[in-house]
């Protein structure tokens, strides 16, 4: 019988969880499973040093906040490798989507923090505010504890969360956002389907956004498109050059994505995801498509 060693077993138990922390963190599931495996490397590494020299000064005495910890770190080392890459991206950069049953429970126990349109708006804060605001929010964990992960004084990491909180507006209004209804979605999906995108565009408030993100794989809008007139004109070419080629196959299926309702549209030979961020209005404020058909591996 083979005897699993404490890092190992900590790391199994722990590897939901870590997840959910560095994909909230990357916006990248395929790095934030990267993070995981080197802090698992890491983990092993460490287990050997105190295995040749049990007076190390500093044993870890529990592995769940060791690995918490390494793994905050590590992310916070990725965002900032990933920003000068993400400033050559061709067009708007937008997170992975991942079909909310493909992530690990631990990773989606809360939901907080794990929208798309969340993970976007999260990519303006700095590496140690995001690490806080994900780590409060999402995971629960005190300004003490954060604060011995970032080495930085709990005032200082209630400083970082407030001020992140409101950059992200959650502060003032948690629940300035909501997503659709599915049985509302549905109808919509209905409509478009049958060439009828009048529910869609009437449900755009006049500040709406689209952001298309092809990465320069696909046909895709190159910088963000503001105002629900433009908005409208953007949605009915693409579907008005769908219809183009009936050769193509063309529809609409509702998928759960990242905890919240969303749409895998098929047309001119490829599928997107889209994802609907609503007010309180009940109004559509924002529209993010995801068309990069490297992002859609762990959705489609």
């Amino acid at each position: 019988m083979t005897l699993v060693s404490p890092a190992t077993r900590a790391w199994q138990a722990e590897r939901g969880r870590l997840i959910g922390i560095a994909y909230r963190m990357l916006g990248d599931y395929g790095h934030a499973e990267d993070v995981v495996s080197e802090v698992a490397i890491e983990a092993l590494q460490q287990e050997r040093v105190e295995a040749d020299d049990p007076v190390t000064p500093r044993p870890v005495r529990s592995w769940p906040a060791w690995l918490t910890t390494v793994c905050v770190r590590r992310s916070i080392d990725r965002v900032r490798a990933l920003a000068a890459v993400r400033e050559e991206y061709i067009g708007p950069w937008l997170p992975e989507p991942v079909a909310t049953d493909r992530l690990p429970e631990d990773a989606v126990a809360d939901r907080e923090l794990l929208s798309l349109a969340l993970l976007h708006m999260a990519e303006q804060l700095a590496p140690d505010a995001r690490a806080a605001v994900v780590l409060h929010r999402a995971f629960g964990m005190s300004a003490v504890e954060i604060g011995r992960i970032l080495e930085k004084s709990p005032a200082a990491v209630r400083q970082l969360i407030s001020r992140g909180e409101r950059r992200l507006r959650l502060a003032d209004d948690p629940a300035r956002t909501r997503t659709a209804d599915p049985a509302a979605l549905g109808a919509l999906l209905t409509a478009v389907e049958h060439g009828d995108v009048s529910g869609v565009l009437a449900l755009l408030a006049d500040d709406a956004i689209l952001w298309s993100d092809g990465g320069g794989r696909v046909r895709a809008a190159r910088n963000p498109i503001f105002g629900a007139d433009r908005v409208r004109r953007f949605l009915v070419g693409v579907l008005q050059k769908a219809a183009a080629d009936p050769s193509l196959p063309f529809g609409a299926a509702l998928l759960d994505v990242n905890g919240e309702p969303a749409i895998a549209l098929t047309h001119s030979g490829r599928t997107d995801v889209l994802t609907l961020e609503f007010g309180a209005d009940g109004l559509i404020h924002g529209l993010r498509q995801v068309c990069n058909p490297a992002k859609l591996a762990h959705v489609l």
